[in-house]
């Protein structure tokens, strides 16, 4: 299972490579997310949320996304909370509909009881909702291998992962995001939402209202299944 989860990543990696040097035209689409809290006194707090989005369109066939999502939070100088999740995947476009997509993902959160978990997944993907404009829905359905290491012991596991990807148009200027998705293991299951609504500031400047809830069946010895995550932050498009 290791070999496996070391070989997609390659696998991934080798796709980019050859894609970059087979296609010379593309175009960068970049989202930095932050939010931060700081208090002094009598109590000396520290929050910071931070999200970023990178879009990278290769051609008609390729596009690739990297995010990177974290969240801090301290009193009194100790660390109370601490969490990197880390995603990238690889689509090929089939047709205007159908496509297929390889994804490696790394969550490192430093109170879950767990010193990592990683996975691969090769899905197929669909774009739903074409004839609505103001909607899009994406759905993808594939197998992989999921990776978890604890201080005393680590496990691999083959997965089933299915995700949903939906944006509403609610106005010009307001979007409403809600994604999910369900990483089956033969050990444990991951589920994985957010919600969120966006709404326009200035051009490229935006504010998010968003809710994240993970929830894992199976989960080390004193340690909560679900962990919740609530944020208003500001998003900068360039």
């Amino acid at each position: 299972m290791r070999n496996a989860l070391t070989s997609g990543l390659c696998s991934l990696l080798a796709i980019f490579s050859l894609s970059a040097s087979a296609q010379e035209e593309s175009s960068v689409a970049t989202q930095l997310e932050f939010g931060a809290i700081f208090t002094s006194g009598n109590t000396e707090n520290e929050n910071i949320k931070y999200k970023v989005v990178v879009d990278w369109d290769q051609s008609e066939n390729w596009d690739y996304q990297f995010t990177s999502d974290g969240f801090r939070a301290s009193q009194d100088g100790i660390s109370n909370a601490q969490r990197l999740y880390h995603t990238g995947s690889a689509n090929y476009t089939i047709n205007p509909i159908s496509y297929v997509q390889g994804r490696v993902a790394y969550e490192n959160d430093k109170f879950s009881g767990f010193e990592s978990q990683s996975d691969v997944t090769v899905s197929y993907g669909r774009n739903i909702l074409q004839n609505r404009e103001n909607m899009t829905l994406a759905l993808t359905a594939g197998v992989g291998v999921r990776r978890s290491e604890t201080e005393f012991d680590t496990d691999s596991e083959a997965i089933l992962r299915l995700a949903a990807n939906y944006n509403w148009n609610l106005s010009e200027s307001a979007d409403f995001i809600q994604d999910f998705s369900i990483e089956a293991g033969s050990n444990s299951d991951i589920y994985r939402s957010e919600t969120g609504i966006q709404t326009d500031i200035l051009e490229n400047l935006s504010l998010k209202f968003s809710v994240k809830v993970k929830h894992q069946t199976v989960v080390p010895i004193n340690r909560e299944k679900t962990d919740t995550e609530t944020a208003i932050t500001l998003v900068l498009n360039f």
